[in-house]
């Protein structure tokens, strides 16, 4: 990477850029502020994460956060077809389940939609799960988690985990939902405080570099990502699913079909789910088809 540029309508983001800037590297920095200079920081950028949006608070779902932010990410997501259409779209503004469609929906408004590099980023989610279950393990254990990001559209596949989980029955049950709403733990213990940042920032830089070795011609397997694929369109009818993608110069290079492999304690969760998910997909298509 040699330039880092970052936006916002607030005025802080100079500061903000001023002050990573201090950090002794080889990479540029630069903030921009106000609607009038988002082109300019957009410029040619080869990843653009997007992180924008209010954040939740006690009481509030992700798909109560989608009035607010569907109209920011169309309003960026055009911005970025104008700007940089080769880009790859790391999305972390919530709902990602519909964010995610008003991103591939807008760019193909402006013909310069490419699936495999829109990224709806659900690393956060496979974090809490590795975090819940090597805690059980008592040792490190690396947890596939397919779907969605909210709530029970969030499947971790404690069977196809590195090393076994020993849980099940109802301690099964009470690990599959606390991986579900891990964030509405956050939020509840910030007291209205907020919701997941510093573990978010972890897990938007942890698949932002990801992409960015990719790009760079190194071999990155099974990342964990919010992604259109034709195979789980087939399987299950849902034009976007969370699992495992192989990374490369040009985005994706391979999706794994992980959820197939899932036994019948965690098919049945992806089942149930599966409604809600369409759901919330249809909902970001429809509202830019309603522009």
């Amino acid at each position: 990477m040699t330039s880092l540029s970052l936006y916002d309508v607030a005025p802080i983001t100079p500061g903000v850029a001023c002050d990573l800037s201090h950090i002794p590297t080889n990479v540029k920095v630069e903030g921009f502020s106000g609607p009038e200079n988002i082109g300019a920081a957009l410029k040619d950028a080869d990843v653009v994460v997007v992180p924008a949006g209010v954040p939740r608070k006690p009481g509030m779902t992700r798909d109560d956060l989608f009035n607010v932010n569907a109209n920011i990410n169309y309003s960026v997501a055009s911005e970025c077809a104008k700007q940089c259409p080769n880009a790859s779209y790391l999305i972390i503004s919530n709902p990602v389940n519909s964010t995610v469609p008003i991103w591939a929906e807008t760019l193909k408004k402006f013909g310069v939609y490419n699936p495999k590099k829109l990224f709806g980023v659900t690393t956060l989610d496979q974090f809490r799960a590795n975090t819940f279950a090597s805690e059980k393990a008592g040792k490190s254990v690396t947890v596939p988690v397919v779907g969605g990001h909210a709530g029970t559209t969030i499947v971790p596949l404690f069977s196809l985990a590195s090393a076994p989980v020993p849980v099940e029955g109802e301690e099964l049950d009470n690990l599959t939902t606390r991986v579900m709403f891990g964030g509405d733990e956050v939020v509840k213990a910030k007291a209205g405080g907020g919701s997941a940042t510093l573990s978010m920032a972890a897990a938007g830089a942890k698949f932002t570099e990801a992409v960015l070795a990719g790009y760079a011609g190194k071999t990155v397997t099974k990342e964990l990502a919010f992604v259109e694929s034709p195979e789980y369109n087939e399987a299950f009818g849902t034009a976007f699913f969370a699992t495992e993608v192989d990374l490369g110069k040009d985005g994706i290079t391979k999706i794994h079909t992980t959820a197939l492999n899932a036994n019948d304690y965690e098919k049945k969760k992806i089942a149930e789910m599966l409604n809600d998910l369409k759901a919330q997909i249809k909902k970001g298509v429809d509202f830019v088809a309603s522009k």
